[in-house]
């Protein structure tokens, strides 16, 4: 069985607050559940964990066992069990995971949108060089023209895009093959994520993501009754950006020789100067969890803000292209002919 992507994970821990929040045992409120599944993997998963609770009497355990459920939600489910605020945690972790799955909408958006606008592109640039062209082709041929210079060229482009079509169809497919496995494998999914992570292009939202996901899970861990040395460890396995990582792990060793969380934070540059200012704030008040909620939030905003900007800004630009690109190789082989025509009729 797969692991669960973000919905299911929304799905499951929004489902077993509600019941935990009824005053319904873990247990019971995975039997309502089981009651309600439609079947498949779910109602299988959801045998599962009802069978693993019967024997062990623990959740966090058969999530555990499962074997689909992110390391990081079970450790949570199980700090949960431990201080009693389980019905806490879980609606905590469905708040998370909807915040983590409308970044990865808009990620999906921001990387979807331009490939699309390329693709077809492409395919129309294809058609205009490989179906138009040999036909203005014929017609210079039969009015006994030349051409030369740029139509020229674009006629030779689109007689060669013509002769190894099966080559840029093979070429296509490849690259089609490719963005399947980018995107729909995990270790795809872990090449891309190392692409957009150093990439010059992306570096800086990249490093934006990884600190909202690093005060999302500060705060979640905070009010979940961890202490500041805990909640760091709990963030370091969320966090997946090498750079943020090893910011975490020196804030820890800071703190771990007697430094405070903001001035440890402060050191290690993890936030910039307007969110370092808000967490020694905030730490001095003793809202840690409001703050790291508030800078999670803010880095939310912009990061959408960031995405929002860009696609603004590709999608006239790549019509712009596009709409020169047509136009060039259609005057390219009008112009001549009307010359053609006008000389003709004179």
């Amino acid at each position: 069985m797969k692991a669960l992507n973000n919905t299911e994970l929304i799905f499951f821990c929004s489902q077993l607050a509600l019941t935990l929040r009824s005053g319904i045992s873990s247990l019971e409120g995975l039997s309502l559940m089981l009651e309600d599944s439609p079947g498949g993997d779910g109602r299988t998963l959801l045998e599962q964990l009802i069978r693993e609770m019967e024997e062990t009497g623990s959740l966090s355990r058969s999530l555990e066992s499962a074997q689909v459920f992110p390391a990081y939600l079970c450790s949570m489910v199980e700090l949960g069990e431990q201080t009693g605020r389980l019905d806490d945690v879980m609606e905590s972790l469905a708040a998370h995971y909807r915040r983590e799955e409308a970044l990865s909408r808009n990620l999906r958006s921001a990387v979807a949108y331009p490939l699309v606008m390329l693709g077809m592109m492409i395919a129309v640039m294809a058609v205009l060089l490989i179906k138009v062209m040999p036909i203005f082709r014929q017609v210079f041929d039969q009015l006994g023209a030349q051409m030369t210079g740029f139509p020229g060229a674009v006629m030779e482009l689109g007689g060669v895009l013509g002769d190894y079509s099966a080559v840029f169809l093979i070429l296509a497919a490849a690259v089609a093959a490719a963005c399947v496995f980018l995107f729909f494998t995990e270790q795809g999914r872990r090449l891309s994520s190392r692409l957009f992570n150093h990439s010059v292009f992306t570096r800086r939202l990249a490093e934006k993501i990884a600190c909202s996901r690093f005060a999302d899970a500060m705060s979640l861990s905070i009010s979940s009754g961890l202490d500041v040395d805990q909640s760091l460890e709990m963030a370091e396995q969320l966090v997946e950006h090498p750079k943020v990582r090893e910011q975490i792990q020196e804030i820890r060793k800071n703190v771990a020789e007697g430094e405070n969380f903001a001035e440890a934070a402060a050191r290690a540059r993890i936030f910039s100067g307007t969110y370092a200012r808000m967490l020694s704030a905030g730490f001095r008040a003793g809202s840690l969890e409001e703050v790291m909620k508030q800078i999670s939030t803010q880095y939310e905003e912009e990061i959408e803000e960031r995405i929002d900007t860009v696609l603004s800004r590709l999608e006239p630009t790549l019509v712009a292209v596009l709409s020169v690109a047509v136009g060039l190789i259609l005057l390219s082989v009008m112009l001549p002919l009307l010359g053609i025509m006008v000389n003709i009729g004179g």
